[in-house]
């Protein structure tokens, strides 16, 4: 795969790990509603144990990298989340995107071998926007990355992801506190897989 090719992956080639409360196709665009009270997080301070939300996934080659775009309009209330599962099986996995906390946008990421830890990032100039997550794995780790459509690339985590095969990857989304949030993703895409750290990818 060249640095410049690109596939979409098609909404109906994903089969959903934990369903949603409801989702529906329209003009390319999938649109999905979680329902209230499903998430990803294993033990850490918390205590409780979920692996219920929403994922709808793709075997993912580690030869490649994967992109999942979304909208940020419909994100208020806390917890709201959106972004890209990485899928090895049950305990084994990383979540990945926009997620609303103290009433901010904030870039998060859950990394779960039998226990979570949990990375945040504020990004209140994002607000609005359509959000691109990037993951492409190196070696035994996978790089995660994201942009807007108004900003550039930016790394936001390299995390141990030892799992040469039998991985799957797609979009997610959870909404823990509160009913009603419907997120729009916009585009699935398999693209070649980052050449360096310290290079950012190219840009459709």
């Amino acid at each position: 795969m060249t640095q410049q090719s690109r596939r979409l992956v098609e909404w109906k080639s994903g089969v959903w790990l934990n369903p949603p409360q409801s989702f529906r196709e329209e003009d390319g665009l999938l649109k999905v509603v979680p329902e209230k009270g499903r998430d990803f997080w294993k033990k850490t301070l918390y205590g409780f144990e979920f692996e219920d939300g929403p994922a709808l996934l793709a075997n993912w080659d580690p030869n490649t990298a994967v992109e999942v775009s979304f909208q940020l309009s419909s994100f208020t209330e806390l917890y709201d989340q959106a972004g890209l599962l990485l899928y090895h099986g049950p305990g084994q996995w990383i979540k990945t995107g926009i997620e609303m906390n103290d009433g901010i946008p904030q870039l998060a990421t859950v990394v779960t071998d039998g226990y979570s830890d949990w990375s945040l990032t504020a990004v209140p100039e994002w607000a609005g926007e359509e959000v691109t997550l990037r993951a492409s794995i190196m070696k035994d780790a996978v790089i995660i990355r994201a942009r807007s459509k108004q900003h550039a690339w930016r790394t936001i985590r390299v995390a141990r992801f030892p799992y040469p095969t039998s991985n799957q990857a797609g979009p997610f989304t959870c909404s823990p506190t509160r009913e009603g949030l419907e997120v729009i993703f916009t585009r699935w895409e398999i693209t070649a897989p980052d050449q360096d750290l310290h290079i950012n990818p190219p840009v459709e």
